[in-house]
């Protein structure tokens, strides 16, 4: 993905390797001319053949490197194709280019022509995720070596809150921590600057945003329907943050983040996901008897959660176990089923969020008490962080950090 250091590991490639280092983008080889692509192609095989060994990187080869169609390009001319053409001869052609070692980078492998990943040309293919726990922690020890920090900086349990996000994220991260310790006229960075640069980079900056009463109100009882749900629900994400300071695009955000990494997800805890999405819009109908406009963005989440279980993941006995969207298919999913079946995931869809909805209802009229003390709770104080909100809720969280595995 974008982000987790694919040009960073080049250049460590190219430090630890004492060899001569050539690097270029693919959008560098594009011109209007056609040939002008395979001629700087040729020259700059020939240069690295010359003080062979040698290492050879292309960054973004999606840019030239994408599957071939039997038709010429939109502009009317192929200069892209030939370009590729070039770079397919002079890795594995009739000539051959030894002692030069190519490397390559994309986020879109998925797309490449099936003769540049064939054994012989690109054979390797290293797959770069973002970072584990461990990874995180150290990402963030880089990022802060030379920011002063406070001596209360936890940057483990930092890591431990910023579950999937890249090295240039958490570099973002440090970067907006110590703007805002500047800001504040600080020697050094606190854990608290940390926190609320997270709350930034994740959820959008503060917004001064004077609300009428009744609003405040109605938002504090959405954010405590979903945060509620959330720790009510069993093998739910647990709630770290509750808050109705407008950010962003929201008027109120409850922040949630699991306990350890997840790589696979189950259909309980996929429902869980929509059940504590409609948290809010469930409180909003059960207090009020009314649903606002301000569910807009859990919806979208909902919609999204659903069509996948149902469409790609064989989470329903109707459609069966079909990949019947693929996931790039998302947006234009007209035309990737026939149309009987696209209605019965519809239908499937409803069934699986009704459902869900039904239930939210239920457990939030079951426990209003201790909606309304959370309500209450966030109108004093505006923001809650994870202890509070589950003493407030009288809710004893059952399960602790897990230690992981070294």
């Amino acid at each position: 993905p974008p982000g987790t250091g694919k040009t960073l590991l080049a250049r460590a490639v190219a430090g630890e390797a004492g060899v001569p280092f050539f690097s270029a983008s693919a959008s560098e080889f594009i011109e209007m001319i056609v040939g002008v692509g395979a001629s700087r192609v040729r020259e700059l095989f020939a240069e690295a053949r010359k003080v062979a060994p040698s290492i050879i990187f292309i960054d973004e080869i999606d840019t030239i490197g994408r599957a071939r169609s039997g038709s010429t390009a939109m502009s009317g001319h192929d200069e892209r194709e030939q370009t590729l053409n070039q770079i397919l001869t002079e890795m594995d052609g009739f000539s051959g280019s030894e002692g030069v070692i190519v490397i390559a980078a994309t986020n879109r492998a998925d797309i490449l022509d099936p003769a540049l990943t064939r054994p012989g040309r690109f054979d390797r293919v290293v797959t770069v995720a973002p970072p584990d726990r461990a990874g995180r922690e150290a990402i963030l020890r880089i990022h802060t070596r030379d920011v002063p920090l406070e001596p209360d900086v936890d940057l483990a349990r930092m890591a431990r809150a910023t579950p999937g996000m890249t090295g240039a994220d958490l570099a973002n991260l440090a970067n907006e921590a110590a703007l805002l310790a500047v800001k504040r006229k600080q020697e050094r960075v606190t854990g608290a600057d940390l926190s609320e640069a997270l709350e930034k980079v994740q959820l959008g900056a503060e917004r001064t945003l004077v609300m009428p009463e009744e609003d405040r109100r109605r938002t504090a009882y959405h954010e405590s329907g979903h945060a509620l749900l959330g720790m009510l629900q069993p093998g739910a994400d647990p709630v770290r943050k509750i808050t109705i300071v407008p950010r962003g695009r929201a008027l109120g955000v409850t922040m949630s983040t699991p306990e350890v990494e997840r790589y696979a997800h189950s259909e309980e805890y996929l429902r869980g996901r929509i059940i504590g999405a409609l948290g809010g819009m469930a409180a909003e109908e059960v207090v009020y008897g009314v649903v606002t406009t301000g569910a807009e963005s859990d919806l979208e989440q909902v919609t999204n959660i659903a069509r996948a279980m149902v469409a790609r993941w064989g989470m329903s006995e109707r459609v069966g176990r079909l990949s019947a969207l693929p996931s790039d298919a998302q947006q234009a999913y007209g035309l990737a089923a026939a149309p009987g079946t696209l209605d019965v995931i519809d239908t499937e869809m409803r069934r699986i969020v009704d459902e869900c909805y039904d239930e939210a209802r239920h457990k939030l009229r079951d426990h209003r008490g201790q909606l309304d003390a959370l309500a209450l709770a966030l109108l004093e104080h505006e923001t809650l962080e994870e202890a509070d909100a589950y003493r407030i809720a009288e809710i004893t969280r059952l399960a602790k950090d897990p230690e992981e595995p070294r």
